[in-house]
Order: C-alpha cells, then structure tokens, then sequence
C-alpha cells in the first residue's frame, strides 16, 4: 500500500460546484453572480480601479532606476580566506579565483571576488583576483606573499 492510495474516512475530495443547473440547485440563472453589469460577465479584472478617481499607483511619483552596467562584486576577507584554506586544504601557494569558483566555493552568478583588509592572516599567500584592496595588497606582500590582479 501506497501513501497516496491511502482513503480518508472524511471527505476530504468535495466536487467542485456546478453553477447555472437549475434554480433548485441554489445556483441557478445567473450562477452566484448578482445580476448583471461588468462583475457579472466573464474576464473582468477590475483591480486598482478606483471609480474614475485617479488610481494611486499614478498618484504616486516614480522613484530610482536600475543600473544595467552594475558590477557585481563579492567580498573576501582574511579571515574567510584563512578558514577556507584550511576546510578545503587548498595550496596557500596559488589560490586563484577560478579554482574557488570551479570548486563551488563561491557562485559566479553572484560575481567576481574582491579581497579585503578584515581579520587577520598569518602566512604568506599567493591568490589571483579580481579585486583587491590596497590596504590588502599591502598586507599580503609584508608577508611575503602575492597579490595578482586579473582582468575580466
């Protein structure tokens, strides 16, 4: 026995409601819908109409714009770096973005990674990115390691 051949014992499955079968039926002639005018005939939408007044999404001013030519960007910090190095045992030797991208660490959808001077770090790295701070740059070369900037 399957969960879906399982009965209920309430009646869980109701019939839907055939309207316009008769007066007896409780929705006879004009099938539960008044009696005419706009609501009572078929593929009516009348939703925001105020009654002639001006509807408020008109009243109201428009605001903003989005930006087509936007960079998407993705912040890396010291201390994410660090913990990754050590959950993935990547080669502190040559961290490249491609490869944190590739290894589904960070989602490229979301855009190109930009490292940062947050936390701490304690051995030298060699990391390809996008992106980089110059306070970053600066500290990943007093520790004897590299930051290399590749163009997208």
């Amino acid at each position: 026995m399957k969960i879906n051949e399982l009965k209920s014992p309430l009646s869980s499955s109701k019939n839907r409601k055939r309207v316009g079968r008769g007066a007896g039926s409780g929705l006879g002639k004009t099938s539960g819908r008044g009696v005419k005018g706009q609501k009572s005939r078929s593929g009516v939408s009348i939703n925001g109409f105020e009654g002639g007044q001006m509807p408020l999404y008109r009243r109201l001013p428009k605001r903003g714009f989005k930006n087509p030519f936007k960079l998407k960007v993705q912040q890396i910090n010291f201390d994410t770096l660090s913990a990754l190095i050590k959950k993935y045992n990547l080669n502190s030797e040559k961290i490249s973005e491609k490869d944190l991208f590739d290894k589904k660490i960070f989602n490229k959808s979301k855009g190109n990674l930009k490292l940062l001077n947050v936390g701490k770090i304690d051995q030298p790295i060699t990391i390809e990115i996008s992106f980089a701070s110059k306070k970053a740059i600066e500290i990943v070369e007093k520790l004897g390691g590299k930051v290399t900037l590749i163009n997208n």
